[in-house]
């Protein structure tokens, strides 16, 4: 964030937030436009005056759909191109923010208005391109992660992109390396437990299969 270093007010992660509580009655931006934004914005909303900002505008799933929904189609879009079928279409196109309770709330009463993401930080608040600014207490960034696997450098799987090739979860490279919660099918539902459940069943199983393997073969 241009500016970050002369903010005086807070800056933190999404995997630092631990609830509403400690910003009651503060001016907070929220800043990202998924499922993390969303809630947390939505979390806010009764306790801090929240302001919402995205890069894009953020996209609402229709109400009726719902994280297993949207496994189930990413999961039968996986195993359909890796068997070599039709692609029989993603969830992209429906949007990016499932709408639970809390999110349908705070939408419904327009609590969750994205405004676009602002330019740089002030001392006291973000400033946009247009000369507006807006105090802030503190600043939420709700924009994701990145796969921690520095300490798999040493078997040279990266390819292109600085990508791990995977078939579902295993690694393309290396057959006894399974990588759960990563490559480009994880998506909508990965990060509850039920859209992990699957996946982290699966992956049991092969890894099962792959000892039972190695031990009929004698290996260690």
């Amino acid at each position: 964030l241009p500016g970050r270093d002369r903010y005086r007010g807070r800056v933190l992660h999404t995997v630092d937030y631990r609830g509403p509580e400690e910003f009651t009655g503060r001016r907070v931006v929220v800043v990202g436009g998924g499922n993390s934004g969303a809630q947390i914005a939505a979390d806010l909303a009764p306790h801090a005056r929240v302001l919402w900002v995205a890069r894009r505008p953020p996209r609402f799933l229709p109400d009726d759909i719902d994280g297993r929904a949207l496994f189930d189609t990413a999961t039968a879009r996986r195993r359909a191109l890796e068997a070599g079928r039709p692609d029989p279409g993603g969830v992209a196109a429906l949007g990016d923010v499932v709408v639970t309770e809390a999110v349908r709330e705070a939408r419904d009463r327009a609590a969750l208005t994205a405004l676009p993401m602002f330019d740089r930080l002030e001392p006291e608040e973000p400033r946009w391109a247009d000369g507006t600014v807006r105090p802030a207490d503190a600043i939420i960034l709700c924009t994701g992660f990145r796969p921690a696997l520095a300490h798999l450098a040493p078997l040279r799987l990266r390819r292109t992109r600085g990508r791990i090739p995977v078939e579902g979860t295993r690694s393309v490279d290396e057959p006894r390396l399974f990588l759960l919660g990563y490559g480009d099918w994880t998506g909508p539902a990965s990060a509850t437990l039920i859209g992990v459940g699957r996946p982290a069943r699966e992956t049991a199983a092969a890894v099962a299969a792959v000892t039972e393997a190695d031990r009929r073969a004698g290996e260690p």
